[in-house]
């Protein structure tokens, strides 16, 4: 009984990783994050005030990474019928079940920070 039940945790672990796995790729990289929590935040956006918006980026990184997440469908793109062209972004219904992750992680880093500032704090203060 003992073997089944090793073998049955050995699936379920092997299951659970290749589950993270799968999410990691998606969700790689160093911008997706502040692109999803920027849309989530500020609702249907356009290309540029997007570029604006998520500081540091380069147009064709912001481009590439937004072609990715609208491949694995978390944001959806919209081309208006404007002259110039007017495309907005939006995140999906499917996109949105990111968003108490995302809050989770922004939870995790502030309080990273902080005990990581008041450790260094402390150390200048002995």
């Amino acid at each position: 009984m003992k073997k089944n039940q090793t073998v049955n945790n050995t699936n379920i672990c092997k299951g659970r990783i290749t589950a993270i796995k799968d999410t990691m790729e998606v969700l790689s990289g160093k911008w997706k994050f502040h692109i999803l929590g920027t849309l989530l935040e500020g609702g249907k956006m356009r290309f540029m005030d997007l570029l604006r918006e998520v500081d540091g980026i380069a147009a064709k990184m912001l481009s590439k990474e937004l072609q990715d997440m609208e491949m694995n469908q978390l944001v959806s793109r919209t081309v208006l019928n404007t002259k110039p062209i007017t495309v907005e972004y939006e995140v999906t219904q499917y996109g949105s079940t990111l968003k108490p992750i995302i809050d989770e992680i922004a939870k995790w880093g502030t309080a990273y920070r902080n005990a990581m500032y008041e450790k260094t704090d402390g150390l200048r203060e002995a």
